[in-house]
């Protein structure tokens, strides 16, 4: 993966930092994939939650796992 320009990422507390951007990765979770660009601070790799939203993923926070959305067992589908 190679970081192809740097980019102003915003934290929950407000501070700002200057963070590496990859080019385009792809990025496989539950047996779904899909090519993203991911964002690097120091050795952790970020991806956003429009990666959640491209492969049909929900956050279970109760048991902290990721799931397919109910509605699309099998596939994702994409709101367009």
């Amino acid at each position: 993966m190679r970081i192809r320009g740097q980019q102003i990422a915003q934290y929950a507390n407000g501070s700002e930092e200057s963070i590496g951007v990859t080019e385009p990765v792809i990025i496989e979770l539950t047996g779904r994939e899909t090519t993203e660009a991911t964002l690097v601070t120091g050795d952790i790799v970020l991806i956003g939650q429009t990666v959640f939203e491209t492969l049909d993923l929900l956050v279970d926070c109760r048991n902290q796992r990721l799931i397919p959305n109910p509605e699309h067992p099998n596939y994702p589908v994409m709101r367009i």
